[in-house]
């Protein structure tokens, strides 16, 4: 059964699997034990056990879904902020309770939501709830970064061709989540970044906008890392802009069109 608390005053909302009273519950965040549902504001909760203690460990910071993560995600943030981004951001997702994206998100006052690993365990009815969420927004595209998560028939269907990832490669070449690691090691001499729609399938969406990287001689794969990120937070930002100025269009081909910049 899911349970879900949300306080008027605060950003976040607790979505958990019901536990037995006995057992108590733990803020990641804070590490104080929450015993009753009033106390969830802006805490984010589990079970403690060593398993998930050690899963939660060995994830990876990034793991956001609509808007992006971290320095992507504060790229938007700021842009926004500043009149120089038409958009909005509705909702922060996360499958990771401590994900940095949800604190950013926290900071700018923006709503964050956070699904337990016992929700993801059916990632259909975990999406179902996502879409929901988004839909009751008023949200028109999901913006991903970083979310290692595949997507599923739910979101895909509440959102047709308006779930957008961002890949550190050129693709065709280099799917996967070791892109940057794997152009590296294979010694290409251009490389760069993706912005695509998500399908049913990793990395094989619809390409919305591509810029690519040349490899320098010298450059180590931390180098290669740094110059492809920072890539990605003008090329993403320049990419929501075009979507909601809805100048992007996918065509019967499964090829995506844009449209001349208005005015």
């Amino acid at each position: 059964v899911l349970f879900r608390s949300e306080s008027g005053g605060a950003n976040h909302i607790w979505l958990h699997l019901q536990v037995e009273a006995a057992v108590p519950l733990t803020c990641q965040r804070c590490m104080g034990e929450v015993t009753e549902a009033i106390e969830v504001d802006r805490h984010f909760l589990f079970v403690p056990d060593e398993a998930t203690a050690a899963a939660l460990d060995d994830e990876s910071d990034d793991d956001v879904l609509a808007i992006a993560p971290d320095f992507n995600l504060q790229a938007l943030i700021d842009l926004i902020a500043a009149g120089k981004l038409n958009a909005s951001i509705e909702l922060v997702v996360s499958s990771r309770p401590s994900a940095k994206g949800l604190q950013r998100a926290e900071r700018a006052g923006i709503q964050t939501l956070t699904l337990s690993k016992d929700v993801y365990a059916d990632p259909i009815a975990a999406d179902e709830i996502i879409a929901h969420e988004l839909l009751e927004r008023g949200c028109e595209y999901v913006v991903m970064a970083g979310y290692m998560r595949m997507v599923h028939t739910p979101l895909l269907a509440a959102f047709p061709n308006r779930v957008v990832n961002l890949h550190p490669a050129l693709l065709p070449s280099f799917t996967g989540a070791h892109a940057i690691d794997d152009a590296f090691a294979r010694g290409v001499k251009v490389t760069g970044v993706t912005v695509h729609f998500a399908n049913e399938v990793y990395d094989n969406g619809p390409i919305i906008a591509q810029r690519a990287l040349a490899v320098e001689e010298g450059w180590d794969v931390d180098t290669l890392e740094e110059h492809i990120h920072a890539i990605e937070h003008v090329l993403y930002p320049e990419v929501v802009q075009m979507l909601a100025d809805g100048r992007v269009h996918v065509l019967e081909s499964g090829k995506v069109a844009i449209d001349a910049p208005r005015g």
